[in-house]
């Protein structure tokens, strides 16, 4: 019998059982994109590449790591010093995890750009949000487990946050840190939601933003829907197939992408101290507390927002509210904007104002979150939070007024 002959039969046999060839087909092989993706398009495929690292490189960590307080930081030292390529285990995974934030920020930047959060793919914004927010949860959580100086104080510091909540506040630290304290108790709970239970959400809501995705069809830097142009074959005129065309040009993407992934891991893998701060490389210590406390660049220009809002009566809800109210804001984005118009290239002069404005204020947010706090950095936080609310808060006014270009029938090349 021939080869071929033989994964016939073998197909033929596993699709008798699992729909493996029509799953293939109408998700990857006649999956119809648009044939005029950019650079920005790369952004989705690499951050599964960055999701399926972090998920290999943790099970292995996993191996040698004790969640307990007092062998946590020896064991992240027996990683990196004994264990058989235990120091590029841990890189990739910690490097990886600022990869994962790089990518996803500019996905979502992309997506913010090109309209992708509107009708229909309300739903698939949705999912994405929701991805987003459990990437920070998974960050936090795992950024306490080497048991090191910021370790320790970033998330008490964090964790004391929910205290500020109405009512519910001491109630809810104290379910959070599973102890009156930080202690072993709150590892042990953070280690078990950091490689089980939050990974388990993250697998789940990334198949769902999949499967939205492939429902709608995926967006293109027009804004065009090409679902709504087809021949008389039904296959849309201005769309090609995923594979092998998406595919291969996701290659080129990867590699350019793992270059730069590897000069940062073998050359610079603590970023100067963004990736991995110098205190993280002692053990926690309850009765020292480092000279300024701040958390990894993802979470500073959140962290700005909440420290940028004057306290009521000692109290810091104020400032919580408002670091919820800057995530939350996010997930409204498809119902603020007015526009008939997806793509920034057709929209008018105030958009692309008003979102080049939001993208500077985030910067700012971003490093002011790193810096211990001044009197004019303080005023600046609040010009800048200042900016970043009203991007949301007037966006149904002047995507609503803002003069469009006309849109093209057809996709551009």
């Amino acid at each position: 019998m021939s080869n071929e002959n033989k994964k016939g039969g073998m197909m033929e046999w596993v699709d008798a059982r699992f729909p493996a060839t029509k799953v293939w087909n109408e998700h990857i092989a006649e999956y119809y994109a648009p044939k005029n993706f950019n650079f920005w398009y790369f952004m989705g495929s690499l951050a599964m590449l960055v999701l399926v690292n972090q998920i290999l490189t943790g099970i292995w960590l996993t191996m040698s790591y004790n969640p307990s307080a007092e062998h946590a930081f020896d064991s992240v030292e027996y990683i990196m010093r004994d264990v058989e390529w235990g120091w590029l285990l841990r890189y990739m995974h910690s490097t990886g995890a600022s990869a994962f934030f790089v990518v996803i920020y500019l996905h979502m930047f992309r997506g913010m750009m090109y309209g992708s959060y509107k009708a229909p793919r309300e739903l698939l914004w949705i999912f994405g949000m929701i991805i987003y927010v459990l990437l920070m949860a998974e960050a936090f959580m795992g950024y306490l487990l080497p048991w090191g100086q910021m370790s320790f104080w970033g998330a008490q510091v964090i964790i004391n946050l929910f205290g500020a909540v109405p009512f519910i506040g001491e109630d809810l630290t104290l379910w959070i840190r599973g102890d009156y304290v930080i202690s072993g108790a709150t590892l042990t709970r953070f280690f078990a939601l950091h490689v089980v239970a939050v990974p388990i959400a993250l697998l789940l809501m990334v198949f769902l933003h999949l499967v939205a995705l492939h429902k709608v069809g995926s967006n293109n830097p027009d804004g065009i829907e090409i679902k709504a142009n087809k021949d008389e074959n039904g296959i849309p005129r201005d769309g090609i197939p995923f594979h092998p065309y998406y595919s291969v040009k996701d290659i080129m993407g990867v590699v350019g992408f793992l270059i730069f992934f590897a000069a940062a891991l073998f050359f610079a893998p603590e970023m100067g101290g963004y990736f991995l701060e110098p205190p993280n490389f002692l053990p926690a210590d309850p009765l020292t507390t480092p000279a300024h406390i701040a958390p990894v660049w993802y979470f500073t220009p959140f962290y700005a927002i909440l420290r940028a809002i004057p306290s009521i009566a000692g109290s810091a809800f104020p400032g919580v509210l408002a670091m919820g109210a800057a995530i939350v804001f996010l997930f409204l984005l498809p119902w603020l904007d007015k526009s008939e118009v997806k793509s920034m290239r057709y929209r008018g002069w105030i958009f692309k104002l008003m979102l080049a404005l939001f993208v500077i204020s985030f910067f700012i947010l971003g490093y002011l979150g790193m810096q211990a706090p001044t009197e004019a950095k303080t005023l600046l936080a609040r010009v800048s939070t200042a900016v970043y609310f009203i991007f949301f808060l007037a966006m149904p006014w002047y995507t609503k007024i803002d003069k469009t270009k006309p849109v093209p029938d057809r996709v551009t090349h």
